[in-house]
């Protein structure tokens, strides 16, 4: 199978590429890369000037802040973000998770007041599902959202979100209606952050980006809030999970690491090493893999025939092999590479890094365990 991208695409593509090693772009993003320790970036000023040119949500209508181009060249700048250490996280939840919900399930209204705000890089989105225990089983959720005249009040605590302390809103999964289906009585709200009855913790973790723990007390809600239908939540999310499950960011994170070794290895004369040569044809003919299998499910989502099974091989794939790319980077690379950016000796600190985010991105939009359960169960038919 070929992917080929069109003339107009690759150069929507050199376009993004020449923004991004502009000096102020360049700036910015290598200064988010020395910020001490337990510091992380937000919104980020290289979002805002993607957003007066209409790119940092590419693929929406004008009238929402977008040039209402495809997913193509949406994946095309999320790949050169990722490919020129732009920190992507604040994009992918905002444009990507949360955006494309509202695109999806939102109301005239909430579009018109969100959307836009997003696009132009001026505002944040979040995501709260993951609570205390429930872990990945979603439908476990306990927030509960309690009628209160013509709304609603939430009560419950939220955990793992990412870049919440930052965020102007989130999209939050809460129970209205207590069922036998545990599927079924979930419902989505458009949640204000900066609000009364809203504490948003953060709780340092291994990587650089920390997690936050969201306490919702009593917080009320109209029914303007509500995303999709009361007690439709479930099918909304069954619709849009498979979207952040491309595996598009993930391989590009894995191409970039892979290159960083590779141009080490020409540099300090490793590649005359069968042993190395050997290996690092493995993971090139594996990055590889991994770039046209999220390409294929780009292809699937622009066709209208995107399936579960798919995007779950293609997140799999990516995420477990950026952790074993991780792990070899720091096997070749010696005691330089287990430095950090922050210690005083000036190194880039990027293997270092690498291998400490590579087991948060095999949980991160379903853990590895649930993709192969679904593969097994789906596709294979193994479980039923």
């Amino acid at each position: 199978m070929r992917f080929a991208f069109t003339e107009e695409q690759e150069e929507f593509r050199r376009e993004v590429r020449a923004f991004l090693a502009e000096d102020r772009v360049r700036k910015a993003a290598d200064s988010v890369h020395r910020l001490p320790p337990r510091e992380e970036p937000g919104n980020l000023d290289v979002y805002r000037w993607l957003g007066e040119k209409r790119w940092l949500a590419v693929n929406w209508p004008e009238e929402y802040g977008g040039l209402g181009r495809g997913v193509v060249e949406k994946s095309i700048l999320t790949e050169e973000l990722i490919r020129a250490r732009v920190p992507d996280l604040v994009h992918i939840v905002s444009i990507d998770i949360v955006g494309s919900v509202l695109m999806m399930a939102g109301t005239e209204a909430q579009k018109a007041a969100r959307l836009p705000a997003l696009a132009s890089g001026e505002q944040n989105a979040a995501v709260l599902y993951t609570e205390p225990q429930a872990g990945s089983d979603l439908a476990a959720l306990q927030t509960r959202a309690e009628p209160d005249g013509d709304g609603w009040r939430l009560h419950g605590r939220k955990v793992y979100s990412l870049k919440t302390q930052f965020a102007d809103f989130a999209l939050c999964a809460a129970r209205t209606t207590t069922s036998e289906v545990a599927f079924h009585g979930i419902t989505l709200f458009l949640v204000p952050l900066r609000t009364p009855g809203v504490q948003v913790r953060t709780v340092p973790n291994l990587t650089d980006e920390q997690f936050c723990d969201v306490t919702l007390d009593g917080i009320r809600l109209s029914r303007d809030d509500v995303v999709g239908d009361v007690d439709g939540g479930w099918q909304v999310l069954n619709e849009v999970l498979p979207v952040e499950r491309t595996g598009l960011e993930f391989q590009a994170k894995a191409r970039r690491l892979l290159d960083e070794i590779l141009r080490r290895a020409a540099a300090d004369g490793s590649l005359d090493d069968p042993a190395h040569q050997q290996k690092l044809v493995e993971l090139d003919a594996h990055a590889r893999a991994a770039h046209l299998m999220a390409w294929q499910v780009i292809s699937r989502i622009r066709a209208g025939d995107l399936d579960g099974v798919s995007t779950a091989m293609s997140k799999l794939y990516a995420t477990e092999l950026f952790k074993r790319i991780s792990a070899y980077g720091l096997e070749v690379g010696g005691l330089e590479a287990t430095l950090s950016a922050w210690d005083a000796s000036g190194a880039a600190g990027t293997r270092e890094a690498a291998h400490r985010e590579g087991t948060g991105i095999t949980l991160s939009a379903g853990t590895s365990e649930i993709m192969r359960y679904l593969i097994a169960s789906e596709s294979l038919r193994l479980l039923s």
